[in-house]
This record gives structure tokens, sequence and C-alpha cells, in this order.
């Protein structure tokens, strides 16, 4: 039987020895045996296989791509095009859309006091990372407009 696991993972911690990867089409979390050269953060687009008869553990056997992800607050106000997005949202609303090339815009509206923490929320959230290995982008850079409740997600190459 075949165990083999092709997919796109988000390298959620590495050290010397081993890594966890975060599958971003299942969810799965996987524990790599060993670590050949992997970083918190890196997204690689690869195959894993049991590394022994216990399946308790896996190995990388096939890397396609890799890359380092990163994700920063911009100063850069929201675009036009995010705030005409965000008027005709309700508080709490997300509006997603595809960029032109690759990514996405995420625009999120939130009482203006909240702002700063959405932000936060969004720079500490693990699941923004697997969706930009997903969606095979580089970086997040977020922007908001603090007085007009908007948080910008934007996934670039």
């Amino acid at each position: 039987m075949d165990m083999e696991k092709q997919s796109t993972f988000l390298v959620t911690h590495a050290d010397d020895e081993s890594a966890v990867l975060h599958d971003t089409a299942d969810e799965q979390v996987h524990t790599l045996a060993e670590n050949s050269g992997l970083d918190a953060g890196d997204a690689v687009e690869g195959t894993i296989a049991p590394a022994g008869p216990m399946e308790l553990a896996w190995e990388l056997v096939e890397t396609n791509a890799q890359r380092s992800l990163s994700a920063a607050y911009s100063e850069e106000p929201p675009t036009s095009q995010e705030r005409e997005l965000a008027q005709s949202q309700e508080d709490g609303e997300l509006t997603t859309r595809e960029r032109a090339g690759i990514g996405e815009i995420h625009v999120l509206t939130v009482p203006e006091e909240r702002v700063a923490e959405a932000v936060e929320d969004v720079l500490d959230d693990e699941a923004t990372l697997v969706r930009a290995a997903r969606l095979g982008v580089n970086r997040v850079e977020v922007r908001s407009d603090p007085e007009g409740g908007i948080v910008a997600v934007r996934y670039l190459p």
C-alpha cells in the first residue's frame, strides 16, 4: 500500500533534528523524522512518506519547490479598491478578491478601536501563512485604516 502524500506544506516548526509540516490541502500535521534544511515559515511543495513501519514520523522524499514566506505590516494605506470593498461591508465581514496575476486580497471591516488588534491577529495567525503557501505566494502584506475600520490582507508573489 502506497502511503506517499504529495502536497504543499507549511513548515510550522523546525530544529536540527526534525520539522513539523502543515498540509495546506487537508490541514493534517506531519512530523518529519529528520530535518534536511527546512526552516519554520517555509512553504514546501513535495512528497512525504512514512519514515518506517510504525508510521509515526514521516520523511520528505521529494521536494519540487521550497520558498520562504513572510508576513509584515505596511505603513501604506489600503488601496482605493480595498476601501470600496470595505464600504459595502458591515463590521466583522470579510471579502476575498483575486489579484491580477497571483494572489488574493482580503478586506476585513472591524470597529475602529479593534483595528490594531485585528492586524496583530492576522500577523500572528498560522492560517495566514498556510493560505500564503496554498496560494503559491511569497509574502503577506497587511495594511490598515484605523479611522475607517479597514484591515487589508494582501497575498503577494
